[in-house]
């Protein structure tokens, strides 16, 4: 009997030994995120920047995610990104499983007050970007447009998607600040439409990014159809155009620059919602630069001819809350250009 109890005991004893690591081991996160799906949500159409940035993260951040759950792109458009950020902020579940890729100007607009916001993004919580990005301001070679003194002194056609958006606030900007006449037609669903009205004669002119023109229109930029008269945000090495926050003559307007083009800043910028546990949203932002350092990654943004230069999201964090901090005579001005 004696014996039969020391043999329990030391069987106990060695069954504890053995499941003990396996406990310590346990990942809490990636038992969460093991057989789920997570939803990355974009807010405008498909073929834009925006679509092609968040579909390429999509395509990886699975495999750097604890648990490898399975993530899914998928669009919702309405008001230039805005219905799909509503429903990020107040619908989508806040455990983790939704990451929407935003249209960057909506810190600036949540700044001035612009009606019809449904979120504070001081509380979504940023994973990341790719890179900042170079916004542009892109004429059609048909509208004999060559520089911005040129745009002061003959009327050119721009297409927008909606008043809010950078495409309406980076010409409407332009028009106050240095007398450019902008006549801006908005209504368009994305940049794809835009070029395609540019091609048809609609619009003679849009705003983009750098990066973008030379992804998604590289055989515009070689045959010449395509004139930048201007660029803003960061520099870019291999653009011959005036920046407009070197362009303006006083403090103000440069205050008034900055923050209508704080958005350059966050470039392509994905968040996850508020709430979200610590441990996980920790393990969405490693994850996030896990898949900027992917090789299958790199090779396919080098491919598409796609700079990575990314912006961790305490880093976005702290941009969203400089941006948010803006002061009351600034938001004011720049109100009339951002709602």
């Amino acid at each position: 009997m004696a014996l039969t109890r020391t043999s329990a005991a030391l069987s106990t004893v060695l069954l504890l030994g053995i499941a003990g690591p396996c406990v310590a081991q346990s990942d809490p996160v990636a038992d969460f995120y093991r057989g789920k799906t997570v939803n990355v949500y974009i807010g405008v159409g498909v073929g834009g920047e925006y679509d092609l940035h968040a579909r390429l993260v999509a395509k990886y951040i699975g495999r750097h995610i604890p648990g490898r759950p399975n993530v899914v792109p998928q669009n919702m458009i309405g008001a230039s990104g805005l219905k799909m950020l509503n429903f990020l902020y107040n619908q989508a579940p806040r455990d983790g499983t939704s990451i929407g890729m935003i249209q960057n100007a909506f810190p600036a607009a949540q700044a001035i007050g612009r009606p019809g916001l449904q979120f504070d993004a001081n509380q979504l919580r940023w994973l990341g970007t790719i890179a900042p990005v170079v916004e542009t301001m892109a004429v059609w070679h048909s509208a004999d447009v060559r520089s911005i003194a040129d745009a002061r002194q003959k009327e050119v056609v721009v297409g927008a998607t909606a008043r809010g958006g950078i495409t309406f606030t980076y010409p409407a900007l332009m028009n106050e600040l240095f007398g450019t006449k902008f006549k801006i037609v908005t209504g368009y669903t994305g940049g794809n439409e835009i070029n395609i009205a540019m091609e048809r004669g609609e619009v003679q002119a849009r705003n983009n990014t750098w990066s973008s023109w030379k992804v998604t229109k590289q055989a515009w930029l070689k045959e010449k159809k395509l004139f930048v008269i201007a660029q803003a945000g960061a520099r870019a090495d291999d653009l011959d155009a005036p920046a407009l926050e070197q362009l303006v003559g006083n403090q103000a307007d440069r205050q008034l620059v900055d923050l209508i083009m704080s958005g350059a800043a966050l470039g392509r910028p994905m968040t996850t919602t508020a709430d979200v546990p610590p441990p996980r949203l920790a393990a969405l932002r490693a994850a996030f630069l896990a898949t900027m350092k992917d090789p299958d990654f790199v090779k396919e943004t080098m491919a598409l001819n796609i700079e990575i230069e990314p912006v961790t999201g305490e880093a976005m964090q702290k941009i969203v809350a400089n941006v948010l901090a803006t002061p009351k005579p600034v938001a004011d001005r720049a109100k009339p250009l951002l709602e």
